[in-house]
C-alpha cells in the first residue's frame, strides 16, 4: 500500500490510497478532481472509489465531477443527502476492499459535522496502518464542534482514534499544524516535544513540504485536545474532567490569534 499527497486549494490536501499489486486506487476527499487524475495518470493507477470524510465544500465539493470524469466510479459518505455524490452511504463498521490487499474500516467521528467518517486503512499484513482524519483530527489540534459537542470530541479523540495502534499514522484534511502547534504551547509551554515538532514543522513548510502524516503517538505526546484526561493539562486551564477541559481548550483556540 502506498499513500501519495495531492495538494488542493489553499491549503486542503487530498489522498490517493494504491494497492501496489493490482494499481488499483481509492482517493480521499478529491476536491480539485482533474489534479486527482493527473496523479493517477503519473502512478499509473486506476480509480477504483471515493473516500469522503465529510459534507463540506472543500471535501465534498469535487464528487459530482469526479463522477463525470471517471464513469462508474462510486463514492462512500457519511450521507446520501448530505454528501455531494454519494453513491454509497457507510456507517461505523462498515468495510471497504481495495484491489488485493488493502483493508478500509469506517469509523463515524462526528462532531465537526453529524456524518462525519474518518477510515482506518490496513494492508493484509497489518503493518503500517494509517487513518484518514478530514477535519476531525488535525495534526496537534481537532475541527470546530460545528455539529455537535466537547463529550462527542472526546470520545472520538480520546477512545475512538486514542484506541487505535500507536504507530499508526495520521492524515489530516489541512495544512494547519504549524498554527496548531503554536497554539499548542500556549496551553503547554514546558512540554518540550511541542517545541521540538514546531521547530520540525515550520523547517518543513519552509521547505515547501507537507507535515502529514503524523501518528496516533506522536499526537498524544503533542496534541493538546487528545491529552486531556491528563490532570496536569485539566490543571493549566482550569478544568477538573477531559470533556471541560477540551471544551476550555477549543474555547482558547477559538478566540486565539496568533
Amino acid at each position: 500500500m502506498k499513500i501519495f499527497h495531492v495538494p488542493c486549494l489553499e491549503d486542503n490536501y487530498a489522498y490517493l490510497i494504491i494497492d501496489e499489486s493490482t494499481k488499483e486506487a481509492a482517493v480521499v476527499d478529491p476536491v480539485e478532481p482533474e489534479k486527482i487524475l493527473q496523479a493517477a495518470t503519473d502512478h499509473g493507477v486506476q480509480l477504483k472509489f471515493v473516500l469522503t470524510t465529510h459534507h463540506h465544500w472543500d471535501h465534498a465539493g469535487g464528487n459530482d465531477k469526479m463522477k463525470e470524469l471517471v464513469p462508474g466510479i462510486k463514492v462512500y459518505g457519511g450521507s446520501i443527502d448530505n454528501v455531494k455524490g454519494c453513491t454509497d452511504k457507510v456507517e461505523s463498521g462498515d468495510r471497504i476492499s481495495l484491489g488485493a490487499d488493502v483493508n478500509i474500516l469506517c469509523l463515524h467521528t462526528p462532531c465537526h459535522t453529524k456524518g462525519h467518517i474518518s477510515y482506518y486503512v490496513t494492508s493484509k499484513d497489518g503493518e503500517d496502518p494509517v487513518v484518514f482524519t478530514g477535519d476531525t483530527l488535525f495534526i496537534a489540534g481537532c475541527g470546530k464542534f460545528f455539529e455537535g459537542t466537547a463529550e462527542q470530541m472526546y470520545q472520538l479523540l480520546c477512545i475512538t482514534l486514542g484506541s487505535l495502534p500507536k504507530p499508526t499514522q495520521v492524515y489530516c484534511g489541512h495544512e494547519y499544524t504549524v498554527k496548531n502547534l503554536q497554539f499548542a504551547l500556549t496551553v503547554e509551554p514546558d512540554n518540550a516535544k511541542i517545541r521540538d515538532k514546531l521547530s520540525w514543522a515550520l523547517k518543513q513548510r519552509q521547505a515547501g513540504l507537507p507535515t502529514i502524516p503524523s501518528t496516533i503517538e506522536e499526537e498524544m505526546e503533542t496534541n493538546p485536545f487528545m491529552r486531556v484526561d491528563l490532570p496536569e493539562l485539566q490543571e493549566k486551564v482550569g478544568c477538573e474532567s477531559p470533556v471541560d477541559a477540551l471544551r476550555k481548550i477549543r474555547q482558547l483556540k477559538d478566540n486565539w490569534r496568533g
